[in-house]
């Protein structure tokens, strides 16, 4: 790795730095709107899973100790 004086490692970021596209406020609340969308789905989805499976667990149980 070369090294660089300092004065032209801030050139350099100030070069690259330029280069940043930021989305807009639009694509930036779309984006969290679909984060929280899926964060939810995922939530639900398991859930879901993690009650069925407990139930499961919970049947296979009490069938084994003769109470079914």
């Amino acid at each position: 790795m070369a090294k660089v004086s300092p004065g032209e490692f801030v050139n350099q970021v100030k070069t690259e730095a330029s280069k940043i596209v930021w989305p807009t406020g639009r694509e930036t609340v779309m984006t969290a709107v679909m984060v929280g969308i899926m964060t939810s789905l995922l939530g639900i989805f398991f859930f879901g899973i993690d009650t069925f499976f407990g139930a499961v667990v919970q049947w296979l149980l009490s069938f084994a100790a003769g109470r079914a």
